[in-house]
This record gives structure tokens, C-alpha cells and sequence, in this order.
């Protein structure tokens, strides 16, 4: 696994938006995806490119349509060398804390 691609594709928000609109809905179209962004079409296209090219997302053609799916696998392998290295039950309070304190916009 490429861990740089991987950090490199999540490090734009709209590559993180694309994702969470495909573990929303997994299997949309380029299209299903820009609807209701500010990005063309073209945009979109590339920021899913860079994303296949991380393996964060993958495509199949179901007749004329390419559907995009979603693929948490490269950000399970971070979290597992990453995260795991520090004390889960800790940081698993620290974040149910801070998400009290601050609110979570992504809920």
C-alpha cells in the first residue's frame, strides 16, 4: 500500500466529501456524484482519479454507466499502523469528550 497517495487524496476536502457521499451511497455515478457541488464535471473526474489511484475508490461499469464504490481498506491499514500504536480505550475517550464539548459537524 501506498501510504502517501493515501494521505495525499485525503488531504483535500473535496476528495473527503466525494468519499463520505460514497459511504453514504456506494455505487453512484459521476454524475449522482456532482450533484449539488461546486465543482464541474470535470473537477470531479479528476478528484476520483487521484482517489482510484490511492485505491480509496474503485469502478465498475454496469452497461453504459461506470459506478464508483468506495474502499476503506487503505484508511483501515492507517488507522490499524497508526492510531493502533497509541492506547485506543485513551483516545476513544478523549474523542467521545471533545465531541461533547464542540459538537461533530460530520454527525
Amino acid at each position: 500500500m501506498d501510504d502517501d497517495a493515501v494521505f495525499r487524496a485525503l488531504a483535500d476536502a473535496s476528495r473527503r466529501i466525494l468519499l463520505d457521499r460514497l459511504y453514504a451511497r456506494n455505487g453512484q455515478t459521476l454524475g449522482q456524484l456532482c450533484e449539488g457541488l461546486d465543482m464541474t464535471r470535470q473537477a470531479v473526474a479528476k478528484h476520483l482519479a487521484i482517489l482510484e489511484h490511492a485505491n480509496l475508490v474503485s469502478w465498475k461499469r454496469q452497461g453504459r454507466e461506470k459506478l464508483h464504490f468506495i474502499n476503506p481498506v487503505p484508511i483501515n491499514e492507517i488507522a490499524e499502523r497508526w492510531i493502533g500504536k497509541f492506547e485506543r480505550p485513551r483516545l476513544s475517550v478523549l474523542s467521545d469528550l471533545k465531541k461533547a464539548l464542540e459538537g461533530d459537524e460530520h454527525d
